[in-house]
């Protein structure tokens, strides 16, 4: 059979665009309030554990709070900690200025748990759009398939492991492109391009890589045209198929450097050259770089058999898919561990295409009478299969209470926080660095003294970036020896204060030429791939 699925976009006046029944309606209502009520649980029980980290949950927070104030959205966790020059927003790190529409949650509740919320509300937006594509697909169904095709959907999109993992890390910019990118494949399913542009368009504002799976859409709207006629396609794919990677090329290359980024601060692809420039001439010179680089470590073809397996490979029967190969290949050709594992936000970007791909299989695949019982039985396995997923990578958590209470470490640094004056500056651990955001001028603790005037930190419990505890402990003492006092111990949780101005060895701010440095990852990231 053909890799590539013929939709022919429905008549602006068929019943997938007119007022849902009823039923229909109170359906996606109740399905979308279990993705809100699942997905915000699981964020705000990772908070009430003390799970979230200022990395990233703090800089969100921070960049949005920036927005907020009509402001850039600056973070001084992350500019410290990398060494961002004076003048770096978060928009010089990825750039996101979409998440300048969350600035209003703060208007009315100046909290982190503010992004916490609008995540799952963002998540819960694209149950509508998921299950109106489902209608599009099974539209020549009897009304009763198309009702249960569509609950089913709804329901494996509502609580898929891919968004329940990103809701653990608490938030990122994700919470955009899942709807954004449902938005535009079911706009594109329903003949209705000027609504693709404008999602495209949202999609290139939400982070600059979602430019190049944008121009993948092109190709799929260009593949899907070529024998119907459908000159509107045509003409929305062309320009998709070029503005796109026009998108990410301009951010990447001037939008984000003016914003205080350093070119290049990204590339994870050593193995192919030392920039894009170095991989293309690598590339054409021997393409089997590019196998070699996608298959120099067990978890890269064990995330994709996780991603393709787990739907009973029903994507790869689409040309919908297309739109992930982008996605994949920043990861698969990756050199970062951190993006091999399934345990971080990066399947929730692909969730809605893989999904999207598996519906228009099974739409096909119904409405031949003698492939309609296999489409029910693997419709039906993998929604199954989705929903076990689902229990241990997020759902099964939210019911062990001591899930939702501070480890002894943790609950110490809660109370510590506590005792930090408004207005501070602070140096802070990562995971409590988020409780200081809304109030004090906080950097995280790290392997560089920033000579704050308190110092929250942990002798006994590693933590984000340090590589031991041993470290940390160190740390303490170096500062105890130049000026520093204990005001508060417990639990390995120290609290310092400063005294005196005597300088600190080491000790440094970012100014004006400093150069970004990345964090060495740990050595215990990269060796599995449910816990990353």
């Amino acid at each position: 059979m053909s890799t590539y699925t013929k939709t022919t976009p429905a008549p602006a006046d068929t019943h997938t665009d007119t007022p849902a029944p009823r039923t229909a309606v109170r359906r996606t209502i109740l399905i979308s309030a279990l993705c809100f009520a699942a997905t915000c649980a699981i964020g705000l029980q990772n908070w009430a554990s003390v799970s979230l980290g200022g990395f990233d949950l703090g800089i969100f927070d921070q960049g949005v709070r920036g927005y907020a104030h009509f402001g850039l959205p600056v973070s001084t966790l992350k500019s410290y900690h990398h060494e961002f020059p004076p003048g770096f927003s978060l928009l010089g790190d990825h750039f996101s200025p979409v998440l300048a529409l969350l600035a209003p949650l703060y208007w009315l509740w100046n909290d982190p748990r503010s992004l916490i919320v609008g995540q799952a509300l963002l998540f819960a937006a694209g149950v509508p759009l998921i299950r109106r594509i489902t209608d599009h697909c099974f539209a020549a169904a009897d009304q009763r398939t198309g009702r249960r095709a569509s609950d089913l959907a709804g329901l494996t999109y509502a609580l898929g492991w891919p968004l329940l993992v990103a809701a653990r890390g608490g938030f990122h910019e994700v919470a955009f492109a899942v709807p954004l990118t449902l938005l535009m494949l079911e706009r594109g399913l329903a003949g209705r391009y000027r609504t693709v542009l404008l999602a495209a368009g949202l999609l290139c504002c939400t982070k600059e890589d979602l430019g190049l799976m944008v121009g993948a859409y092109g190709a799929v709207l260009l593949l899907r045209a070529r024998h119907s006629g459908n000159r509107a396609a045509r003409r929305t794919g062309a320009v998709l198929l070029v503005a796109g990677p026009i998108a990410s090329g301009v951010a990447i290359k001037w939008l984000i450097p003016a914003m205080g980024g350093e070119p290049g601060y990204y590339w994870n692809y050593g193995s192919l050259g030392p920039d894009a420039g170095g991989a293309l001439r690598n590339l054409v010179g021997n393409p089997a770089l590019l196998v070699e680089a996608a298959f120099d470590h067990p978890l890269k073809p064990l995330l994709l058999l996780w991603l393709f397996g787990t739907m009973f490979l029903l994507p790869l029967r689409s040309a919908t898919v297309l739109c992930a190969v982008p996605l994949l290949a920043e990861r698969i050709l990756s050199t970062n561990p951190n993006h091999w594992s399934i345990a971080r936000h990066y399947d929730s970007l692909l969730w809605p295409i893989l999904l999207t791909s598996s519906i228009e299989v099974l739409g096909r695949l119904h409405s031949s009478n003698r492939t309609r019982r296999t489409a029910s039985r693997l419709a039906l396995a993998t929604v199954g299969l989705t929903l076990v997923a689902a229990l241990p990578l997020g759902l099964a958590s939210l019911a062990v209470p001591s899930y939702w209470r501070p480890q002894p470490s943790e609950a110490a640094l809660v109370r510590a926080a506590a005792l930090i004056p408004d207005g501070a500056s602070v140096e802070a651990d990562n995971q409590i660095a988020p409780r200081l955001t809304a109030r004090t001028d906080v950097v995280l603790v790290d392997a560089t003294p920033r000579g704050r005037d308190y110092v929250l930190t942990r002798s006994n419990k590693r933590s984000f970036p340090f590589a031991t505890d041993k470290e940390q402990a160190e740390r303490i003492q170096l500062l105890l020896a130049y000026g520093y006092r204990q005001i508060w111990a417990e639990d390995g949780v120290v609290l310092l204060h400063r005294e005196s101005s005597e300088p600190i060895p080491g000790e440094h701010v970012p100014g004006p030429g400093s150069k970004p440095v990345q964090d060495v990852v740990p050595s215990d990231v990269g060796h599995n791939l449910f816990r990353g």
